[in-house]
């Protein structure tokens, strides 16, 4: 059964739902693997207690025979364990039916070994269905409503069969019926109630009405129970989806309240961008997996700098990344924070070079462009929405990032942004570092600006990435 069967509008018609399902499917099979964990031993200590139980009732060597089916009931429950599966389970439906034509059988049929003869009437009319409902409640924790509804119908046809064959086939003993009836003369409800040899089909079937009441609910119970797994595995799905792109703490502040992803809007933030310099030629003149390699570690130690400033991971840029600071949420921290993930970038570089030395590999070089102003910030696209940052403070940030060629240098902060974060922590020692160069033209600025760079500290390479 796929996990659409739990929806009662179908299979999911767009897309991006698959992924919410397979979301899903991870989920409900975890759940079910602990639920069946759980059954198991709830299980065994059930029929641990029930055991001890006919011990003390049945009083002699008789109950050895009740002993073995309920260990036979304790293996059905284990193999149960081994075969279930979220959907359907071929072998755990066979083992499901055995568990309640057993139970039937334990109820129906008399002890070989017992010396007292009762007709078999009586000794099915014993309480024996009560024991029917472990088995519908250890069925909820399969998560499965159907699971459950055929748990129930197949337990109320077995009960009444078991009542047919008792009746038809039953021994039966005339002279307690007599007996009976003299012994309450007058009293035919009585007669009927306490007659050994009367199956009480009305009785039995008041049982089973009851029990398929109780499977309705249970089954109604775990339906709402698989809607809400899938509801989390959606919320599941867009927090790890937010985590690809904001720091923890965003993220986190987003789950709470996503309106800043909702609403299009515009404040003042800080946008950094890095890139490999070279990266072209390095990629034309290495194998594809060398090129795929060296990506996968730059970019992944460019990411954790970036959330562990608290920065948002705007996008992917080739060899590069765009990142900002105050997306969604804008802080006092901003300017700051993206400056000090420059240096942690940097000083990142120069610990892969030192790795890449050591491997013999050729080192890579980075570049830095970071500016601080007004950007919009809100969904585009029609139907798959992307959040987006844009604006001239991008523009102008990109191209800063650019100047570092004509400058020779690994990083360029506009004054702007500078200025703000010898505001926000006028000790910060980093500040101390930038070096103030002559003004530049930066295209989107109606006058020149002053430039500040930083050139990054190395050993002196083997090999540069061409």
């Amino acid at each position: 059964m796929p996990i659409s069967d739990f929806i009662p509008n179908g299979p999911p018609r767009r897309e991006e739902d698959a992924e919410t399902h397979r979301f899903a499917e991870e989920i409900l099979a975890r759940h079910k693997t602990e639920g069946m964990t759980f059954a198991v031993k709830a299980r065994w200590i059930a029929l641990t207690i029930t055991g001890v139980m006919l011990i003390f009732l049945i009083g002699d060597w008789s109950v050895l025979y009740y002993e073995a089916l309920l260990l036979a009931l304790a293996g059905v429950g284990a193999l149960q364990y081994y075969v279930g599966r979220v959907g359907v389970s071929r072998p755990e439906l066979f083992l499901l039916a055995l568990d309640l034509v057993l139970m039937a059988f334990i109820v129906t049929f008399p002890n070989p070994f017992s010396g007292e003869t009762i007709p078999d009437a009586a000794r099915y009319r014993y309480d024996g269905f009560l024991y029917f409902f472990i088995i519908l409640a250890a069925g909820t924790l399969s998560y499965s409503w159907r699971t459950i509804v055929a748990i129930g119908h197949w337990t109320a046809a077995v009960w009444l069969i078991g009542s047919g064959l008792v009746w038809w086939f039953g021994f039966t003993d005339p002279a307690l019926s007599e007996a009976t009836r003299t012994a309450f003369a007058g009293y035919p409800l009585l007669v009927d109630l306490l007659d050994p040899n009367e199956v009480g089909f009305d009785r039995r079937i008041q049982e089973v009405v009851i029990f398929l009441i109780v499977t309705y609910t249970l089954a109604i119970t775990v339906w709402r129970f698989n809607r809400l797994v899938l509801g989390n595995a959606e919320l599941t799905r867009e927090r790890e989806n937010l985590s690809r792109y904001f720091s923890p703490n965003v993220v986190a502040e987003l789950s709470h309240n996503d309106e800043p992803l909702k609403q299009t809007k515009m404040h003042d933030a800080a946008v950094l961008f890095v890139d490999i310099v070279g990266f072209t030629n390095f990629a034309a003149t290495h194998e594809p997996g060398e090129v795929i390699d060296t990506l996968r570690e730059f970019h992944s130690r460019m990411e954790k700098e970036v959330f562990r400033h608290g920065g948002t991971l705007d996008k992917y840029l080739g060899d590069g990344l765009m990142a900002t600071f105050g997306t969604p949420l804008p802080s006092d921290q901003d300017a700051i924070n993206a400056l000090r993930c420059a240096q942690a970038m940097m000083r990142s570089i120069s610990e892969l070079n030192a790795d890449r030395r050591a491997q013999n590999k050729p080192e890579i070089k980075g570049s830095l462009g970071l500016h601080y102003g007004p950007v919009v910030l809100g969904n585009i696209g029609a139907n798959r929405l992307e959040f987006a940052v844009l604006g001239n403070t991008v523009n102008v940030a990109s191209r800063m990032e650019k100047l570092t060629r004509k400058l020779a240098v690994e990083m360029a902060v506009s004054d702007q942004l500078k200025s703000l974060a010898q505001i926000q922590s006028p000790d910060e020692p980093f500040l101390t570092t930038l070096m103030q160069g002559e003004r530049q033209q930066i295209r989107g600025l109606d006058e020149p600006i002053d430039v500040w760079t930083c050139r990054q500290e190395t050993p002196e390479p083997a090999a540069r990435l061409h």
